[in-house]
């Protein structure tokens, strides 16, 4: 398709390198025309002002109807299976729903995914495009409502006439079509040819338009036929998450079934990925285009009087504009400035999408590494062999273009042998791909989680796991050419190659800083359990954050256990507390995994305490980095006996974090 790639693309399915050597000397140039150009860019300035102020003038002219957020409740379909944890579900869900509200306003669309298998949750809800934010605001709210009415089980749907919500346990992000599709055909009937007639058109034409709509209202279309004075009006919208061949797929199984409802004056479909529904009344709300036909009648006399003067100046741009493209070679520099935005001095690939789907089997399933709650992970490979890992970053998501310019911004600026190496990225009207070097021991908590697996991680690989990860981390705090903090510290954000050796990767929660003072009152972001105290009460960002992190992390690497898994009979004890209370006691011998065979007794203690040092409740206690790094390196070093952690005491959880936690917090898995 020819939308498929943007920017600059390799021909012949090669990747790209594009470098800025050349970019500067053509800058020189540029500046010598920039009187001609500003000049130029002053008189459309002045003439788009004026015709804007008109548009606007004109607009507030027509008085617009009130719309209905359409609230009835078509219906409520609830899975048959049960979670396990009911109140993990609850807390997964309200979460969810609260990152969803803002999403929900800005786009009427939103998914989210939280929690581990198998009670993670996955939400998805949208609205109808023809009602306005507001109204999609107010039919998010009531539909949000009547989901947990399907819990404990593990899942449901809930279809109103303007909006939609679904829960699941497991990812249904790209289902069409699904067991539990229905329909609801009207009471009344008409059995007049010419009603089935109007009714067969409606269908038709929505089948033709919804598909490939877009990309505001994209999946989105109504449409109204009418047959020797017999009316009918339609609508179908298919959730935005799918592709063009998704819907139309959804759509055809959709009108199918509301053909089969005819002679009923009114359907409605409810399919795992579309609605659809048709009726002898018109009930949608009037689109902004359509309740605002009048004014574009306006502006085609406005513009028939401004034309004039803007084809003139057009004319003058366009030949200007042609002689100083060929003058200065601005055509190359465009494409080229668009992806080397970010840093002036970094070189990377851009992929084009043939060879990304080539390497991945058009994203066959097998192939898939992972998934969380920015996409997926597949792995490659390139036609000359070489083995890739492709993260396939979902639309929709909250910030997303955001995240994955800071992603890439900050991972071509680090290059270290213990953190994941970048090789590009390709974006689609789609999706957004970046591809990194594949490791073939994936990631750590795979290895460390699996009763199974981590005998084969001897205390040497361990400590080889826990020294890479320190070295990496203290050159993102230190050495990098920007100081970065990572703010997701965990197992599963540490890579192992073949002979283990660690790589920090997953840098969508980066933020760069300066040394000389802290980031406050930062968006807090993070995983509960990893995040420092001071962070997650206070939004105080330093790289304290990282090394509390890593401490959980060393903790967990000679535990054994999942710091979020860990059980006790204590509801507040944390891993990080639990293993206090050992090394107070002289009994870390009892914490250590049992599956892991002791060879030096005293260095995985002395690894302790390092952990519980970088878990310490001040930040000004914890150690920075490079003082851990030594520390692992030398064994003549003395370690500080360590103060203890947050959270040992019952009740501080909640007397630490108070109502600022509850008002500020939001966390990214």
């Amino acid at each position: 398709m020819k939308n498929n790639i943007l920017h600059l693309t390799p021909q012949r399915g090669k990747e790209t390198k594009y470098s800025q050597s050349n970019i500067g000397k053509h800058k020189k140039k540029i500046h010598g025309n920039q009187k001609f150009s500003l000049s130029l860019l002053f008189i459309f300035l002045v003439m788009a002002i004026s015709l804007f102020s008109l548009i606007i003038f004109m607009s507030y002219c027509i008085n617009l109807s009130y719309a209905d957020p359409r609230t009835e409740i078509v219906a409520r379909i609830c899975g048959k299976e049960h979670v396990q944890n009911v109140s993990n579900y609850f807390m997964y869900y309200s979460r969810i729903t609260d990152y969803m509200q803002d999403e929900i306003y800005r786009n009427k669309f939103a998914f989210k995914d939280v929690g581990k298998p198998p009670d993670r949750l996955y939400v998805l809800s949208q609205c109808m495009d023809d009602l306005s934010a507001d109204e999609c605001v107010v039919c998010f709210t009531q539909i949000n409502t009547l989901i947990p009415g399907c819990f404990p089980n593990t899942g449901g749907r809930v279809y109103l006439d303007g909006c939609f919500i679904r829960v699941e346990n497991y990812t249904f992000y790209r289902e069409a079509l699904g067991n539990q599709d229905t329909k609801r055909c009207g009471p009344d009937a008409n059995t007049a040819q010419e009603f089935r007639e109007a009714v067969e058109k409606v269908l038709e034409g929505l089948l033709l338009k919804a598909p490939t709509a877009g990309p505001i209202r994209r999946g989105f279309a109504m449409q109204h036929e009418s047959a020797q004075g017999m009316a009918a009006y339609g609508m179908a919208s298919c959730w935005k998450i799918l592709d063009t061949d998704l819907c139309y797929t959804c759509l055809s199984d959709a009108i199918a079934s509301a053909l089969s409802c005819l002679p009923s004056t009114e359907a409605r479909v409810l399919n795992a990925g579309c609605f659809l529904r048709y009726a002898d009344f018109l009930f949608a709300n009037e689109t902004p285009g359509e309740s605002r036909g009048d004014i574009f009648s306006y502006i085609a006399y406005i513009f028939g009087i401004v034309i004039a003067c803007l084809t003139a100046i057009g004319i003058g741009v366009c030949v200007g504009k042609h002689t100083y493209r060929r003058k200065n070679g601005i055509k190359a520099i465009r494409g080229m400035e668009d992806l080397l935005l970010l840093d002036e001095g970094r070189q990377f690939l851009q992929f084009n999408y043939a060879t990304i789907r080539a390497a991945t089997e058009n994203f066959n399933e097998v192939l898939r590494l992972g998934q969380g709650g920015f996409g997926e992970v597949y792995k490659g490979t390139l036609p000359d062999g070489r083995e890739i890992a492709i993260k396939r970053l979902y639309v929709g998501r909250k910030n997303g273009v955001v995240e994955i310019c800071n992603e890439m911004d900050i991972i071509s600026r680090a290059q270290h042998k213990n953190l994941v190496r970048f090789l590009g990225c390709c974006f689609t009207s789609m999706d957004s791909f970046l591809v990194y070097e594949y490791l073939a021991n994936r990631s750590l908590d795979l290895m460390l989680f699996d009763p199974a697996k981590k005998k084969e991680l001897t205390w040497e690989k361990r400590l080889l796991i826990i020294t890479g990860t320190a070295e990496g981390l203290e050159y993102l705090h230190k050495d990098c050419q920007v100081r970065i903090i990572h703010r997701d510290i965990k197992a599963s954000n540490v890579l192992l190659d073949l002979k283990y050796k660690a790589k920090i990767s997953d840098f969508g929660l980066a933020r760069f800083y300066s040394c000389d003072h802290s980031l406050i009152n930062t968006a807090i972001a993070g995983t509960l359990g990893y995040m420092a105290p001071e962070y997650i009460a206070k939004g105080r960002l330093t790289e304290k954050v990282d090394v509390y992190s890593f401490g959980v992390l060393v903790i967990e690497i000679v535990t054994g256990v999942e710091n979020n898994k860990h059980q006790s009979e204590d509801l507040y004890e944390t891993l990080v507390s639990h293993s206090w209370k050992h090394f107070k006691s002289n009994s870390i011998p009892e914490i250590i995994d049992p599956s892991m065979e002791i060879e030096d007794i005293e260095e995985i203690e002395r690894v302790i305490q390092i952990g519980l040092l970088c878990t310490q409740e001040s930040p000004s206690s914890r150690p920075t980095m490079t003082k851990v790094v030594q520390m692992l390196r030398r064994k003549d070093l003395e370690v500080p006996r360590p103060s203890k952690p947050p959270f040992t005491d019952e009740h501080m959880e909640l007397c630490y974090l108070g109502t600022d936690y509850q008002r500020r917090h939001s966390t990214s898995d």
